[in-house]
């Protein structure tokens, strides 16, 4: 299936259990013409243990938007990534067009899901020109540890372990970099694409 939702009611809260995961927050694509609502994996089925983004250092075209982590997975996918091979290859909850995130919808994760209570680093984190409503650089205590019970650090089934995850853009400035994002502090930065770290399926549906 793709971009096909089984219930067509856009659930209000964020973390609410809807077509094939959980609901996490709106992302605008294709230079925000197009809303979308984002769902994580659950976690049993689509948080990956650590990862090489890529065994190669090369460019990968087509994986460099800020935005659309579909099309940026299926260029990884296409240039040998094993990564995005293993989440496009996924198939949960009755949908198979599960992807990992671009920078901009992995940040809507850590500002939705954040598993700790730790403070976030702030210095240029945070800012995200492609999520429905925009949003702006964290503070030491915005975001705050989510309220969703289940997505919290304390054994929760569905809470992101706190730890640093890959996105699917590539670092533009250095091909052999890419953007990753540290659910402890909010960190957010790149590491070569050699390195591995874990990965969250997600996957998307245009409102």
């Amino acid at each position: 299936m793709n971009d096909v939702a089984v219930d067509g009611s856009v659930p209000q809260i964020i973390g609410t259990p809807w077509n094939g995961g959980f609901f996490a927050g709106r992302i605008l694509i294709n230079g925000n013409l197009e809303l979308h609502a984002l769902i994580v994996s659950p976690r049993a089925e689509g948080d990956l243990e650590p990862i090489a983004w890529n065994a190669s250092r090369k460019n990968v075209a087509g994986a460099g938007s800020f935005y659309d982590g579909k099309a940026n997975t299926v260029a990884m996918a296409e240039a040998g990534s094993k990564l995005a091979k293993q989440i496009l290859d996924l198939k949960i909850g009755g949908f198979d067009d599960w992807y990992l995130p671009s920078r901009d919808e992995l940040e809507l994760l850590y500002r939705h899901f954040k598993p700790g209570t730790g403070e976030n680093f702030v210095w240029r984190n945070g800012d995200n020109p492609s999520s429905s409503p925009v949003g702006y650089p964290y503070t030491a205590k915005l975001p705050g540890q989510t309220s969703i019970a289940d997505f919290r650090d304390d054994g929760s089934p569905e809470a992101f372990e706190e730890a640093w995850y890959w996105s699917s853009t590539q670092f533009a400035a250095a091909p052999e970099y890419a953007w990753c994002q540290y659910f402890y502090d909010g960190s957010q930065g790149d590491y070569h694409e050699v390195y591995s770290l874990r990965a969250r399926a997600v996957r998307r549906v245009k409102l």
